[in-house]
């Protein structure tokens, strides 16, 4: 099978990503790579920076360069692949005696638009002849909420409308007066709506094929962002191959004016905020994840020549797919048969010292929440029929011990 790889960019509003993403696809291309470029942004500026038409469907920028881009309607994904389905589940709600109002609720899915967005972006990645697609993200905090939703949403829908078909066709289709035909069509859609979340979630979670590149600009309200959006990425298993720091001011060397010094002391600023980058990044365990620098232009970047002069500076002569690989969320050691016997569960998450970290078993989960995002991580047969005995932050992320359940454990 064809694997493509996937890059999206995010970062704060303002700093640059839609740029940076569009140059990293100029570049991509310049090395023979045929590459799509999409946004999910509803800011809609990457026909701005591409300086060409983007719309919904891909075409090429122009026609020379390999470098074809999309920007994904995500209300017209709505309107297409949900409304349909929406008719159908007030209806069959209606007959199993829902209230008309609370039917309309109870199908008004939150996030529907931007899960068919990142959906699309899975249909083009897999069903398109590109080699890369890189995305252009909408900002940092839609973003972390737009890659937990394929989780969220298939949660949220099995709970609504479980998996055991048959039972719920036939209470629903006797409520509803016998409409088992209707029920069908519906259990039809969400099944496949449920194979489209599962191949989502596969694909997000890949590190072989799919990483997150975070941009920022040197400022430590920023980079503070940036340290937990490096948590939360790894909390949700979503792999970070980098960090691109953008408008870095030049170093005007020994020349001496009022201006020079006032830029040479914003530059000793920045300095201070990528060392403290280059920590973070040491802390999340990212290894050899470049923190690239981008130096302030004078000049905007517009169109593909422009794009690709800046991804010289960037990139020079490395390959901008280039990253650590992955590492796993979740790892288990320790061993044993009796009561006294002892097992590690260790989470792969960089943990900052002010960070508020709470656990709770929910069934044959832990709940792990980390600064107030909140994962489910599914434990190991063994570890079920154990109890939380201790846990720790160290520089490798949350070491959690467990003990055998002595109600439990000889079952």
């Amino acid at each position: 099978m064809r694997r493509v790889r996937v890059l999206l960019f995010t970062g704060k509003g303002g700093v640059g990503k839609t740029t940076l993403a569009a140059a990293t696809a100029a570049h991509l291309a310049r090395s023979g790579r045929k590459v799509l470029v999409v946004s999910t942004d509803p800011a809609h500026s990457l026909a701005d920076v591409l300086d060409a038409p983007v719309g919904p469907e891909p075409s090429e920028v122009d026609g020379e360069s390999g470098v074809s881009a999309s920007h994904v309607d995500s209300r017209g994904l709505v309107d297409d692949a949900w409304g349909d389905l929406r008719r159908h589940l007030r209806t069959v709600l209606a007959g199993a005696g829902v209230d008309e109002l609370d039917a309309e609720e109870l199908t008004v899915l939150p996030g529907v638009e931007e899960l068919l967005a990142l959906a699309e972006v899975e249909r083009l990645a897999r069903g398109g002849p590109w080699d890369t697609v890189v995305v252009d993200c909408a900002p940092t905090a839609e973003t972390l909420r737009l890659l937990a939703l394929p989780e969220a949403f298939a949660t949220y829908l099995e709970r609504l409308f479980p998996t055991h078909r048959r039972v719920v066709r036939g209470l629903l289709a006797g409520l509803a007066g016998g409409v088992a035909e209707q029920w069908d069509a519906v259990a039809d859609a969400l099944g496949r709506l449920a194979r489209r979340l599962a191949e989502l979630r596969d694909l997000l979670t890949d590190q072989d094929t799919t990483s997150v590149r975070l941009v920022l600009t040197p400022e430590r309200v920023v980079a503070a962002e940036t340290r937990r959006t490096l948590t939360a990425l790894a909390l949700q298993g979503v792999r970070v191959d980098g960090l691109v720091v953008n408008r870095v001011l030049p170093d005007l060397g020994g020349e001496d004016s009022p201006a020079a010094r006032w830029l040479r002391t914003r530059r000793a600023e920045q300095e201070g905020v990528l060392a403290e980058l280059r920590g973070a990044v040491e802390l999340a365990g990212l290894g050899d994840a470049p923190v690239r620098v981008v130096e302030h232009r004078a000049a905007e970047p517009v169109g593909l020549p422009a794009l690709a002069e800046l991804a010289d500076q960037l990139y020079g002569g490395d390959d901008p797919l280039a990253g650590p690989g992955g590492r796993p969320l979740v790892s288990v050691s320790g061993g044993g048969r009796d009561l006294d016997s002892e097992f590690h569960l260790r989470l792969a998450v960089p943990l900052a010292a002010d960070t508020a970290v709470d656990l709770a078993r929910v069934g044959d989960d832990l709940a792990v929440t980390v600064d107030g995002r909140r994962r489910l991580v599914a434990l190991p047969s063994v570890l079920r029929r154990c109890v939380v005995s201790d846990a720790v932050a160290d520089d490798h992320g949350l070491l959690v011990s467990f003990r055998p359940d002595p109600r439990l454990w000889m079952r």
